[in-house]
C-alpha cells in the first residue's frame, strides 16, 4: 500500500467517533511485515498479546504491535477480556539489500580494549533511554497517522541492510539513512520526549532519542550538534540538533531509527515517499 494512502487511512481510524465498532482480531490497520506496524481497537480493559508478549492498549482501546526486521512469517494475536479472540497472522517478509562500506577508521570496526568499557556504558545508556514507557495517548494516536520527515535528502541507506565495514560484516542496519550536509536542521517528525541527548557516542557520535509514547521512539544518530535535554517536550517540526558525521560515519547523513517495545521498525514505512528537490 502508498504509504501516504497508509497513513491517511491510519489517521481516520485512529480518529473515528468513539462509538465505532472495536476492531479486536478482526479489522486491524497498517502492514503485517517485516519491520512493520500494525493497529486495531478493543473494548477498553482487554489484554491484547502478540506471541505472548503484552502490547501496550490505550484507555479507549486502540492499541499497536510491531514487527522486526527479522520476524517469523506467522505471529499469534491474542485478545482476552471483554471480546476474547485470537488469530494466526501471516508476517510478509523482505528482501535485504548488502551494502559495503570502505574507508571507515579501523578503530571503529574493531575497537581497541581500552574503549570496550566505554561502549559497555553508553549501550547500557540507550537501552535504559528505549526502556522508558511514557503514557500520552493524544501523542501515540497523533504521531502513528502524521509522521513527518525529519530532514530531507537523497536516501542513502534503508532499513535491514547489511554492512560490511571496512570487509568486516557489521550489524544489519535499523535506520533509514538522509544525506544532507553538516549542519542541516533536524526536526522532530512527531511530538516526543527526549530522553537521551548525548554529544558524542562511540559509535553513533551525537545522539538524540525521543519518545513518543507508549513503547515507541525515534532515535537520531550521527548528529554534529544536540540541540536538547532529556526532560525536553518537542512539538512535531521542532528543531532537535543538526546533521553531522560523528562517531561510525563516512559522511555527513542523518541516521534516522525507530523501536516499538524493543523491536527495530522501519521509519520509512511510516511516512510519505521522500519530496523532491
Amino acid at each position: 500500500m502508498d504509504r501516504t494512502l497508509c497513513s491517511a487511512l491510519l489517521a481516520a481510524f485512529l480518529l473515528a467517533a468513539p462509538g465505532a465498532a472495536d476492531a479486536g482480531c478482526d479489522d486491524l490497520g497498517g502492514e503485517a511485515v517485516q519491520g512493520g506496524l500494525l493497529w486495531g481497537r478493543v473494548p477498553p480493559g482487554s489484554r491484547v498479546t502478540l506471541d505472548g508478549d503484552a502490547l501496550p492498549v490505550l484507555p479507549d482501546g486502540w492499541f499497536l504491535a510491531g514487527f522486526g526486521r527479522d520476524a517469523a512469517a506467522t505471529a499469534s494475536l491474542v485478545v482476552s477480556g471483554p471480546a476474547p479472540c485470537e488469530r494466526m497472522l501471516s508476517v510478509s517478509t523482505r528482501d535485504y539489500r548488502i551494502q559495503r562500506v570502505e574507508g571507515v577508521p579501523q578503530r571503529t570496526v574493531t575497537p581497541p580494549p581500552g574503549q570496550l568499557e566505554r561502549i559497555r556504558r553508553e549501550r547500557e545508556l540507550v537501552v535504559a533511554a528505549k526502556a522508558r514507557r511514557l503514557e500520552e495517548p493524544e501523542w501515540l494516536k497523533q504521531v502513528v497517522g502524521a509522521f513527518r520527515w525529519p530532514a530531507t535528502g537523497p536516501i542513502s541507506g534503508v532499513y535491514g541492510s547489511q554492512r560490511v565495514y571496512n570487509g568486516t560484516p557489521g550489524n544489519p542496519h535499523y535506520g533509514v539513512d538522509v544525506a544532507a550536509p553538516t549542519g542541516t536542521p533536524v526536526h522532530a517528525p512527531a511530538d516526543g520526549l527526549v530522553t537521551l541527548a548525548e554529544p558524542d557516542l562511540f559509535y553513533s557520535g551525537g545522539t538524540i532519542i525521543l519518545d513518543h509514547g507508549y513503547g515507541l521512539s525515534s532515535s537520531f544518530l550521527h548528529l554534529s550538534e544536540v540541540g536538547v535535554a532529556v526532560g525536553d517536550r518537542i512539538p512535531q517540526g521542532g528543531v532537535i540538533g543538526a546533521v553531522g558525521a560523528s562517531g561510525r560515519a563516512t559522511g555527513p547523513h542523518l541516521d534516522w531509527r525507530m523501536s516499538f517495545l524493543g523491536r527495530r521498525v522501519d521509519p520509512q514505512r511510516l511516512v510519505p515517499p521522500m519530496p523532491k528537490p
